[in-house]
Order: C-alpha cells, then sequence, then structure tokens
C-alpha cells in the first residue's frame, strides 16, 4: 500500500498552507481571494480532525483548531457566514465545531454551533418539506446539500435538542429516495426541481439528466454520517434501519460501475463515452463510504477489498511526484446546475466534461485523507 507516501502528501499540503491561504483550496486561489468559511476547507479540516483521531498526532489538531479560531468570533459569529444567504454548503463546515468543542470546550465554538443550526431550522424548504440547496436555488434539491447539511442537523438534534426533529431529517432523506432515485440502475440524479420551472430538468419529473459521480458521494456520505450521528431509539428504528437499507443498495449499484482501475467515472454510468474520465474525488468518497460501511458494520466484510482497491486505485492512477513534491490529479474542480442565468450548466454529459480537472483540491484530498483514516483504525 502506498500509506506512507500519502502521510508525506498531507504533511506537505498542511506545511504550504496558512490560515488565510491553505494549499488545498483551489477554487479560492483561482480566484486570488483569501479562504472565509466555505464547504471545501470544512471538508479538509474534518479530514484533518479524522486523522488526529486516528493517529493522535497533535500537529493535525492544532492546524484544524487554529483555521476555525481565526473564523469564529467569541460571541459566536462567523466572519464571512450570513444565515440568510441559506446555503448549505456553508453549513458543512459546522461538522468541524462539534469535534474541536469536544476537544477544547471553548465556548465559542458552541455558540456557532447554534448560529448555524438557526440557518438550518429556518432554511427555506420544497414542497415535499427539503431544505432548499440554496436561496439562489428555489425549489431545489441537490444530492451535495444532503451531506452539506444533514449530518450537521441530526448531530445537533441528538446532543443538544433530545432528538425532536428526527422525523424531519428522516423524511428529507425518504423524499429524495421517492423523487431522485432511478429504480433501473439504483442511482440518484443530480438534482431536482420541485417546482419544475428551471431549464435543466425534466419538465415531467423535475429530474436533472444525468447522475454525476462526486454527487453520488456526498450522497452516500450524507446516508453514512447522518446514520452514524443518529442515536437509536424504539420511535426511530423503522427508518434508521430504512436509511441503512438505502445505503447498502446504493453502493451495491455503484460496486457495478467500479472501474478495473478501482475508481469510477465522473459521469458512472457512460463509462465507455468518450471523453468522460476516471475522477478523483468522488473515487475517494466512494472508497471512504465503502471502508466506514464496513467498520460499522453496515456493509459485509469482503466490501473492504473495493474501498481499498479505490484508494490504492486513486494513488497508483492520480499521486505523482514532481520536482520533489508529490501532488494528487484527476479532481473536479466543480460542477453544478444553474441558475437561471448560467445556461452552461444544463447538466448534460458535454457540460460535466467541460469543467476543469485540477490537482490538490479539498474536494478530492479531504475524502481520500478520510478514507486514509478508515484504513489506519483497522490497523
Amino acid at each position: 500500500m502506498v500509506m506512507p507516501i500519502f502521510e508525506k502528501y498531507i504533511d506537505e499540503l498542511v506545511e504550504k498552507s496558512t490560515l488565510d491561504v491553505p494549499a488545498w483550496n483551489i477554487e479560492k486561489a483561482l480566484e486570488g481571494k483569501v479562504a472565509g468559511w466555505n464547504y471545501i476547507d470544512g471538508c479538509m479540516i474534518l479530514a484533518l480532525l479524522e486523522i488526529y483521531h486516528a493517529t493522535g498526532d497533535e500537529k493535525y489538531y492544532e492546524f484544524a483548531d487554529a483555521f476555525i479560531d481565526h473564523r469564529v468570533r467569541e460571541d459566536g459569529s462567523i466572519s464571512d457566514y450570513r444565515v440568510d444567504e441559506y446555503n448549505l454548503d456553508n453549513v458543512n463546515a459546522g461538522k468541524t465545531l462539534f469535534a474541536l468543542y469536544d476537544i477544547n470546550g471553548k465556548e465559542k465554538y458552541r455558540r456557532a454551533i447554534d448560529l448555524i443550526y438557526s440557518q438550518v431550522w429556518t432554511q427555506p424548504r420544497t414542497a415535499e418539506g427539503n431544505f432548499w440547496h440554496k436561496k439562489i436555488y428555489p425549489n431545489q434539491i441537490w444530492l451535495d446539500g444532503m451531506y452539506m447539511a444533514q449530518p450537521f442537523y441530526m448531530e445537533y438534534e441528538t446532543r443538544f435538542n433530545d432528538k425532536k426533529n428526527y422525523e424531519d431529517i428522516f423524511g428529507q432523506f425518504t423524499n429524495v429516495i421517492a423523487c431522485m432515485r432511478d429504480p433501473k440502475t439504483g442511482l440518484y440524479y443530480h438534482g431536482y426541481d420541485a417546482s419544475r420551472s428551471v431549464f435543466w430538468c425534466d419538465k415531467r419529473t423535475g429530474l436533472s439528466q444525468n447522475f454525476w459521480l462526486r454527487a453520488l458521494g456526498w450522497y452516500s456520505m450524507a446516508l453514512l454520517d447522518t446514520l452514524d450521528k443518529c442515536e437509536i431509539c424504539r420511535e426511530c428504528e423503522k427508518e434508521y434501519e430504512y436509511l441503512k437499507r438505502a445505503f447498502v443498495n446504493l453502493i451495491d449499484s455503484m460496486l457495478k460501475l467500479q472501474d478495473e482501475s478501482g475508481l469510477w467515472y465522473q459521469l458512472p454510468a457512460l463509462g465507455g463515452k468518450e471523453p468522460n474520465y476516471l475522477e478523483t474525488s468522488g473515487s475517494a468518497i466512494m472508497a471512504y463510504s465503502i471502508l466506514k460501511g464496513v467498520r460499522l458494520g453496515f456493509l459485509p466484510e469482503n466490501y473492504r477489498e473495493y474501498g481499498l482497491k479505490a484508494f490504492q486505485g486513486i494513488c497508483n492512477t492520480y499521486l505523482k511526484e514532481r520536482d520533489g513534491h508529490l501532488s494528487l490529479g484527476g479532481i473536479c474542480l466543480v460542477a453544478g446546475l444553474g441558475p437561471a442565468d448560467n445556461l452552461r450548466r444544463d447538466g448534460s454529459f458535454e457540460y460535466y466534461m467541460s469543467e476543469p480537472v485540477v490537482e490538490d483540491d479539498a474536494k478530492g484530498v479531504g475524502p481520500l485523507l478520510l478514507a486514509y483514516t478508515e484504513m489506519r483504525r483497522l490497523d
């Protein structure tokens, strides 16, 4: 395995990063901006906290704490974060606050958790009762947003709200299964417009055109991490088992499409169509989901080999050394649907192929680090 090489790569990224300019936030770097409060850094900081828990190495915790502390003020307000933007992506970084609060008990982190929860509780909803993905995407559910918000929502309800809104959380997943799952493939479409009015959706179903790998990965993590934060009780046992079956069924559907390399294609159901390509971030998320799913007992032990194959395949294919430094390639920088004034983002095959492929972005590095922490826990 390539574990020592991967450790060296992560250490290099941390060493090259500052609190305002992390080496893994390629979007902000291309924009020439400092990092604020965003889901990209949230992915990476959460992964650093997980590797700290898996290894006990204080340097990962120290950087993670300094990074979040730099953004959270004493009153719990957060620089560059606004509740009224109603952007589910911005909830994701809030997951780091639970982990840090448990370690160091900083009360400002607890106050910041409440602030982000106030967004969750007031987030606009579709007719079915699901959160809008963002205020600028009215009536839309994206698989991405299920990962960004639902594990945070579940952890808050479990720890601080006596599980009062479990039914709401389970209900939102049930709606996604009903509205966005394709019964033929077992895969989920990237987006759904409850109003059936946006230009990229099918006017009959409200669905986008394709199954996007990273969105499928985000959704697998949403199921897995939400279940992990749930405290099973008699009242929710049936719903818990329903979501667990949904997770297992999604993994089984994805494994049918795993390439011999261990990776999945950017559009996994269209693997033989040019110029579709093997993509790092979604493959890394699947590696993590499979390995953690086995550890939690959701998946049979023999599934571990598929997760290990994915991790090894990513490193063999895209982790390269150049001028004495390591770099991870094959990462789709970003992909989305709309908004209404951006007709290029129409959810077509051609659109997903048109987005930039970059190196060292946290959307690939963070999930691969999470998969690595599962391997370290196994050891």
